[in-house]
């Protein structure tokens, strides 16, 4: 955050139209991703994590989990939908 402290403005998604939000996330992931390719040395994170598949078994987990989670979210946001409680627009 001190980085961006000299900033005049900040990004409002919710003004964004669909294309500008799409490219506004993209430039967010990568940044993120960026910053996380960068953020330790590799010698020492494998030295941390061992020769054992805990830490393999423990992101396959977490990665089933989340998509179950956003299925269910999905299934969530198209019952909103259907029942008019929201509304979306398909791309």
């Amino acid at each position: 955050m001190r980085q961006l402290w000299h900033w005049k403005g900040i990004a409002r998604p919710e003004t964004m139209g669909p294309d500008l939000l799409s490219l506004f996330g993209r430039l967010c992931g990568a940044s993120l991703a960026r910053a996380h390719a960068r953020s330790g040395d590799p010698i020492a994170l494998a030295a941390y994590l061992g020769g054992s598949d805990r830490f393999d078994r423990a992101l396959t987990e977490f990665a089933q989990f989340y998509a179950d989670q956003n299925e269910r979210d999905y299934e969530a946001l198209e019952a909103a939908c259907c029942s008019g409680r929201s509304s979306a627009e398909r791309r």
